[in-house]
C-alpha cells in the first residue's frame, strides 16, 4: 500500500473513532436530559404542596403581604444558570447575553451558575457577585439548590435588593432553546389559594415566622426546579452539537472513502501502464 493509502486509512480510522466517541456523548445527553425531566414531576409536587400551606397560612388572617418592588426593579439580582460542561453550542452565549440585558442598571448584581458561563463572563469582562459550578448529574441539583439559596440570603440579608430573577433555559421548546425570565422575588401572593377554615389550624409558631419560613421554602423549590430545567436544557443542547457533529464526521468518512476509491483506482491503472509497457518492450 503506498504512503498516500495509508495516510487516508488512518485518517479514516481516526474519523471512525471520533464517531462512536460522539455517539456515546449523544448516549448520555439523552439519558441525563431524560432522568432530569423525569425529576420534574416531584419537584413540582413539592411546590404545590408548599404552595397550598401558604395558602393555608393566609387564609389564617393574615393579609396578603404587597408586592414591595417597582415595576421596572433597579436593585435587583439576577441568577443566572449555565452549563458546567461544553459541547453545547451558543447555550451559554445566549444565556449570558440574556443576563447582561436584565443587569442594565448599575445597582443590579449577576450571580451565576456553570463553570462555562463564569469562563464567558470572565471573557466579557462581566463582574459576577457570585459563582458556582453547576450539576453534573440530576442528583446533584438538589445540593446545588441549597448553595444558592444560601447565598441569595446572605446577599439579602446585607443589601436592600427589589427583585431577584432567575434566567435559564427551557428543554424540548425549540430547536435552539428557548431563555426564560422567572421572578423569584418579589413573590406574588396572589398565585396561592386562600383556603378559610371554620376551624383554624393548631400553629407552633408565630405566623408571620412561619410564613417567612414557607416563602424561602417555595424560593428553594423554585430554584431547584429551574435548575433541573437547565440541566435537560443543557444536555439537550449537547445531543444537537452531537448530531450536527456527528453528521460533519460522515461526511468526512464519506469525502475519505471517495479518496481511497480514487487513489486506489490510479494506482491500479499505473501498475496495469507498468506492465503493459514492460511486455511492450520484452517483446
Amino acid at each position: 500500500m503506498s504512503g498516500k493509502l495509508a495516510g487516508i486509512e488512518a485518517r479514516s480510522a481516526t474519523a471512525r473513532q471520533l464517531d462512536a466517541v460522539i455517539g456515546a456523548m449523544r448516549g448520555i445527553a439523552a439519558a441525563r436530559s431524560r432522568e432530569a425531566q423525569r425529576r420534574l414531576p416531584g419537584i413540582r409536587s413539592s411546590a404545590a404542596t408548599v404552595g397550598a400551606a401558604i395558602g393555608a397560612v393566609l387564609g389564617h388572617g393574615m393579609p396578603h403581604p404587597p408586592l414591595e418592588s417597582p415595576a421596572e426593579p433597579r436593585a435587583r439580582i439576577v441568577i443566572a444558570l449555565c452549563s458546567e460542561q461544553g459541547f453545547v453550542g451558543a447555550f451559554n452565549e445566549r444565556i449570558l447575553d440574556y443576563s447582561q440585558n436584565c443587569i442594565d442598571h448599575a445597582q443590579s448584581e449577576l450571580m451565576l451558575v456553570g463553570t462555562r458561563g463564569e469562563l464567558l463572563a470572565k471573557e466579557r469582562r462581566c463582574p459576577v457577585l457570585w459563582n458556582s459550578p453547576a450539576a453534573s448529574h440530576a442528583d446533584d441539583v438538589l445540593s446545588l439548590a441549597g448553595r444558592v439559596t444560601d447565598a441569595l440570603y446572605q446577599r439579602l440579608a446585607t443589601r436592600a435588593i427589589d427583585g431577584v430573577s432567575l434566567v435559564h433555559a427551557l428543554p424540548g421548546a425549540t430547536p435552539s432553546g428557548e431563555i426564560v425570565e422567572h421572578r423569584l422575588i418579589p413573590l406574588d401572593f396572589s398565585r396561592f389559594r386562600v383556603v378559610e377554615r371554620s376551624v383554624p389550624p393548631l400553629l407552633n409558631l408565630p405566623v408571620e415566622g412561619l410564613l417567612a419560613a414557607l416563602v424561602e421554602s417555595y424560593v428553594f423549590v423554585e430554584i431547584c426546579e429551574a435548575l433541573m430545567l437547565s440541566f435537560a436544557a443543557e444536555n439537550e443542547a449537547r445531543m444537537r452539537a452531537m448530531l450536527a457533529a456527528r453528521a460533519n464526521v460522515q461526511d468526512t468518512l464519506d469525502e475519505l472513502t471517495q479518496s481511497y476509491r480514487r487513489v486506489r483506482q490510479d494506482e491500479i491503472t499505473d501498475d496495469i501502464v507498468e506492465l503493459a509497457a514492460g511486455a511492450g518492450q520484452a517483446q
